[in-house]
């Protein structure tokens, strides 16, 4: 429980009323009952709000609060930050009690620093050093030699593989997995997709081989304040480690190939595939299902919309669209473009007819 004053201070926003009541939890304003905080920040919500029974909102700037039928009321000029700090301070967590639950398995010359909680079935490997305030969920695997910085929170069934060292404030959504081997097979002689990648369309008569397996020595680094989604899966690099830069965050169902290195502060969205061996920038953003080809560079503060297939470098602050992705506003005008095809056809078809039938007086 909050009070209204604790949670203004909190968000650094201006409050009005009665400031000591007390909130319990946060709801849509529809929803919302005489204990709970309802989020009704921008105007269309109001009709919501004063039909509901919301003794307490965080409302739009000027907003009338009183004539909503309110008791107090919290105002934001930046929404989507207040949403931030309010789910930090109601956010409950997923229940792992403190301590370490007598199901999981712990290897002695682990190193747990004060205040680590583990979880049902969970395993942790030898030399393990997991710092303060850590949180490992139930069924997670921490392989041997991992390092993991204070304060992070592993969700249940995640998998940290050997040697792998994050950093401070890390998250990982259920079912994360960090540190499998990379994709990495090779043929005795060289192979189709080899001659194909090379011609761009020849396959050149090479001989159906088997694949040999390339072993990922590297590891994964990660920085401090990453978070990692649902599903997702980071690659050993090869020989030098993958890296994910700090405050970078992936969506649920992205893949990052095997050596391939993040800068600060990048956003993977959903479904998108990096390959091997690419140098991500700092502040680049990758919509959902972008595709990235192996050995490019993508440079500082790019944006790739949604459903992008990035196959060359891409250079700093480029906003891209598209397969192959090129500038938005190339790709915008190549749509419209695309659209009027048909008419245009049935105006060329016109003009022949026209043409191949001359009037007799001519």
């Amino acid at each position: 429980m909050f009070t209204v004053q604790e949670i203004a201070e909190t968000l650094g926003a201006e409050a009005a009323g009665d400031l000591s009541l007390e909130i319990r939890r946060a709801a849509e304003p529809g929803d919302a009952s005489a204990s709970d905080l309802a989020l009704a920040m921008s105007p269309k919500y109001a009709d919501a709000l004063s039909g509901g029974q919301a003794k307490v909102a965080i409302l739009w700037p000027d907003a009338d609060w009183q004539a909503l039928g309110l008791s107090a009321a919290i105002f934001a000029p930046r929404p989507r930050m207040a949403m931030a700090g309010v789910t930090v301070m109601l956010d409950q967590g997923q229940g792992v009690a403190p301590g370490i639950h007598p199901s999981a398995v712990v290897d002695p010359s682990a190193e747990l620093a004060e205040g680590v909680s583990v979880g049902p079935l969970a395993v942790i490997g030898a030399r393990v050093r997991i710092g303060a305030g850590s949180v490992i969920g139930p069924q997670c695997s921490i392989g041997m030699d991992a390092v993991l910085g204070e304060g992070a929170y592993l969700r249940d069934h995640v998998s940290i593989g050997a040697r792998v060292i994050i950093g401070d404030r890390f998250i990982a959504q259920p079912g994360a997995r960090i540190g499998a081997d990379g994709f990495s097979f090779v043929t005795p002689e060289v192979s189709a997709a080899e001659n194909a990648r090379k011609t761009m369309g020849d396959a050149g008569g090479a001989r159906a081989q088997s694949w040999l397996r390339i072993h990922s020595l590297g590891a994964v680094e990660i920085g401090d304040d990453v978070e990692i989604g649902a599903n997702s899966t980071v690659d050993n690099g090869t020989i030098r480690n993958t890296r994910i830069g700090s405050g970078t965050k992936l969506d649920n169902l992205v893949h990052v190939g095997h050596n391939t290195r993040t800068g600060t502060d990048c956003l993977l969205c959903g479904h998108t595939g990096v390959s091997g061996s690419v140098e991500i920038g700092n502040n680049v953003v990758l919509g959902g299902m972008c595709g990235v080809v192996d050995n490019i560079f993508i440079g500082d503060g790019v944006v790739a919309g949604g459903g992008s297939k990035i196959l060359s470098n891409v250079p700093a602050g480029r906003v891209i669209m598209g397969y192959p992705a090129i500038k938005m506003d190339s790709h915008t005008e190549i749509y419209k473009t695309q659209r009027r095809l048909p008419r245009l056809a049935r105006d060329v078809e016109t003009l022949k007819k026209a043409v191949s039938k001359p009037d007799p007086s001519d």
